[in-house]
């Protein structure tokens, strides 16, 4: 008999609550039996919410207040999303074995980047258990970080299980920053964050025209790439620098374009074109690095920018490039069903890390577990 699990994610976008609701064959150590989506949703953010998230991630006043609360607020909103998911599939919360929340970060600073590295997500997950009355796991990331790893990405232990093949095969999920999972033909695991992915597309397209995101990248397509511009993003030193290794807000953001931009005379929509090239680009040498052609797998809002996906398939003529949409899962939902899955691991004491990938000592169990 399955087993269902609700993953609830909030990323760095900060444009949406995804709640997924899987169906994994029953507590089998493998997955011979593909998991599969029963129901997902996109719970929307409130915009002052998402203006509270914006401006916790960076420092500033009242901090621990404003964290403070917020965290239960996001509590509450991710448990409204999970109950209406569970509406729209005619699930009661007592068939769901557990929910896998990811939370919201508000603050990402990896190994090397401070003296005492941490990672933190709020969306307290009391408050979820609480009002949905499902077990719920949560602090999928400090674990990992306590054994030396980066707590980042966590995607690719469940990419591995899920979209493994016998060829060469590579997932990139373009949320607000962009990772990869390599999966070699050979059985190998890696993966690592490669840089921005949508949020600072996503930021000037509201800067400069009040748009929460440019569909289908139509205006970074109306736009030109500006050489010099590309070229002294594409300088910065965490694009060379060797996995494993994670980044997010902290480090690319409005200032990070600012600087970039000193002395130059921009059009407003050849920043944009500017912008999806720096994406492009990073994704596809982190591509080029791992093999000289195969499959690529996107996932997330990038997979539905139309122009993005050119811009990679062009920097990337011997790979086919496609949504996993064609591989089994939803490409908007990945993630969502990723924090199911690890919600799973957690609940049969199973690991939900890749040490090859986030450079943690061993392989561990993620997360704590907060019962209803």
């Amino acid at each position: 008999m399955a087993e269902l699990y609700v993953g609830l994610m909030s990323g760095t976008s900060v444009d949406s609550i995804d709640a997924v609701l899987m169906a994994f064959p029953d507590a089998g150590d493998t997955l011979e039996e593909q998991p599969h989506t029963l129901a997902a949703i996109g719970h929307p953010i409130a915009s002052q919410t998402r203006e509270a998230i914006l401006a916790l991630c960076a420092p500033g006043p009242s901090e621990l207040d404003r964290a403070g609360q917020l965290d239960r607020q996001l509590g509450q909103h991710f448990a409204e999303a999970t109950l209406a998911l569970l509406r729209k599939a005619n699930i009661a919360p007592d068939q769901v074995r557990a929910i896998g929340s990811h939370g919201q970060t508000v603050r990402h600073r990896p190994p090397g980047s401070v003296s005492t590295p941490f990672s933190l997500q709020i969306g307290d997950p009391n408050t979820i258990a609480a009002i949905t009355g499902i077990t719920t796991v949560a602090d999928f990331r400090r674990r990992d970080m306590a054994l030396g790893g980066q707590g980042a990405p966590l995607m690719p232990a469940f990419h591995n299980a899920v979209f493994r093949t016998s060829r060469d095969r590579a997932v990139v999920n373009i949320g607000g920053m962009a990772n990869i999972t390599e999966l070699a033909a050979d059985g190998g695991v890696r993966g690592y964050d490669t840089g921005p992915g949508n949020a600072l597309l996503d930021y000037w397209v509201k800067l400069q025209r009040g748009l929460d995101y440019d569909a289908d990248g139509a205006w970074a397509a109306s736009g030109a790439v500006h050489p010099e511009l590309l070229n002294r993003l594409l300088a910065d030193p965490f694009f060379s620098a060797p996995a494993p290794k994670s980044t997010g807000r902290e480090s690319f953001n409005p200032t990070w374009l600012e600087r970039a931009s000193v002395g130059l005379e921009l059009a407003p929509a050849d920043v944009q074109a500017t912008l999806a090239e720096v994406t492009a680009a990073t994704i596809a040498n982190g591509v080029h690095e791992f093999a000289a052609g195969g499959e690529l797998l996107i996932c997330g809002g990038g997979a539905r920018n139309k122009n993005l996906m050119a811009r990679i398939q062009r920097r990337l003529p011997t790979w086919s490039v496609a949504p996993t949409d064609h591989y089994g899962i939803d490409a908007d939902w990945v993630e969502g069903a990723g924090f199911a899955w690890l919600a799973r691991q957690t609940v049969h004491g199973r690991a939900g890390n890749c040490p090859a990938v986030t450079g943690a000592s061993r392989e561990t169990v993620l997360g704590a577990i907060y019962p209803a």
